[in-house]
């Protein structure tokens, strides 16, 4: 949670901020009344600051449906009365206030303007907050205008969400920056819903606010170019879409159930207890626990920054697999990640490492990997815009994503040798491999890739 300076003291605006998703979430008040804007799925923290200042939560604001996380505006209206506002054209089906051009919310001393900004999804809207002069003091550009970039127009194009073509709705946000959010005030706070990581763009900066004024000057996307430049430069080295977020946008559009009800839903098994045969087993341990002893056919997913994206960039939304960890406390922070993409749901179970781990991985030898590389088949699965610069010569790229489908696309006539970019996702993708693969030798680089890089062969 980070505090963001106010011009005067009629109104605080607070800024939640998740890094595992690079989610940024609002909290506004003005006098006793607060407004929350894009909430995360644990809705406890909002909770907290309008106790904190003796406050109520009266509205509830969505700029749209998001893709990348599970939203709990439903739940914090049932919880307080708050209303919720959303543009008509999302057709959600819980219980709103639209909220589109021209209409508005008043929140103590100030109000809440909707501005209509379609782009990065059709039913995007932008919230200006004016002060009782009636003057712009912000913007919340949810995933329309990032610091540094714009929203991806690209992840509504399934028929599951909307059918619309990537270069239909970028043509929609070059007009949406052009005629609407540039036109405001030089001057003008910038408060968007996602920062450096978010998959909803592609350079996003580190900074988590800034103004209008600035975006003009440095931002790639509001340069003077033409519509059909715009697109061509938008659509270009977009990364990758994980698997949850269509999933994820539906899930939103109909209200999530509740958070902590949802956490303990999830059963919790013995570590003895049989599993069921074909479900998935995701070990969240650390990648040298899980090479000295895990589970047969296990994918090792280790808990860390990333967790969510990566669970739901491997496993499909309809994918059922068991969670396991090392204690208590680590299972209950997996499970609320995994809550946090709306997967919840799909666990059969919760575990603690059992006794018996029958499978280990093998050691690669550093030094031939160095001196040798041709005596392995060298899968590099990272994305495809970093392994345009290859660590090795003649490396089979399969982003992690990826992985599970085509593994057995994998030669296996020498041993195989797995590496990303730092070892977080070659834990993974080498677990990955080894289940699709059982009669191959399979290898984790891991970190030391980075002792690679400066000996390309």
């Amino acid at each position: 949670m980070s505090p963001l300076p106010s011009s005067t003291g009629s109104v605080q605006i607070q800024q939640f901020y998740d890094k595992g998703l690079a989610h940024a979430s609002y909290a506004i008040r003005s006098g006793r009344q607060v407004a929350i804007i894009d909430p995360a799925r644990d809705p406890q923290p909002y909770y907290d600051f309008a106790d904190e200042h003796d406050a109520q939560i009266v509205a509830v604001i969505e700029t749209h449906p998001h893709a990348d996380f599970v939203s709990s505006h439903l739940e914090i209206s049932q919880e307080t009365g708050a209303t919720i506002y959303v543009s008509k054209l999302v057709k959600a089906t819980y219980p709103h206030d639209t909220f589109d051009d021209g209409d508005r919310i008043t929140l103590g001393a100030m109000e809440l303007h909707a501005l209509n900004t379609p782009g990065h999804s059709p039913d995007s809207i932008s919230v200006l907050l004016m002060d009782e002069l009636a003057q712009t003091r912000a913007v919340f550009t949810g995933d329309t205008l990032f610091v540094g970039d714009v929203g991806r127009p690209d992840l509504r194009e399934s028929d599951l969400v909307g059918g619309h073509s990537r270069e239909a709705l970028a043509a929609q946000l070059y007009h949406s920056t052009r005629e609407k959010l540039m036109t405001l005030p030089a001057t003008t706070k910038v408060y968007p819903a996602h920062g450096p990581g978010s998959l909803c763009g592609k350079t996003t900066s580190t900074d988590l606010d800034s103004t209008i004024g600035k975006e003009v000057k440095t931002n790639y996307a509001l340069q003077p170019m033409s519509e059909a430049e715009f697109i061509k430069v938008l659509l270009e080295d977009q990364p990758f879409m994980p698997k949850y977020f269509g999933h994820d946008v539906v899930l939103n559009r109909l209200g999530a159930l509740p958070f902590e009800d949802s956490v303990r839903a999830v059963p919790r098994l013995f570590p003895d207890a049989e599993l069921e045969p074909g479900v998935l087993l995701i070990d969240t341990r650390p990648a040298a626990e899980f090479r000295a002893g895990h589970l047969p056919g296990a994918i090792n997913l280790m808990d860390g920054g990333k967790f969510e994206t990566w669970l739901g960039s491997i496993i499909g939304p309809q994918e059922p697999f068991y969670l396991l960890a090392d204690s208590q406390i680590a299972l209950d922070t997996v499970i609320r990640k995994t809550a946090k993409i709306g997967y919840e749901g799909n666990v059969r179970g919760a575990i603690l490492t059992p006794r018996e781990m029958p499978a280990t991985s093998p050691a690669v030898e550093v030094e031939q990997v160095r001196q040798q590389p041709q005596d392995f088949t060298i899968v590099d699965i990272r994305n495809r815009t970093e392994a345009q610069q290859p660590v090795f010569d003649n490396a089979l790229v399969i982003p992690l994503p990826e992985l599970r489908e085509r593994a057995h696309e994998i030669p296996t006539d020498k041993p195989v040798l797995v590496h990303c970019a730092g070892g977080y996702r070659s834990a993974a993708g080498t677990s990955i491999v080894q289940a699709a693969l059982p009669g191959a030798t399979v290898y984790d680089l891991g970190e030391a890739i980075t002792q690679m890089t400066p000996i390309l062969h």
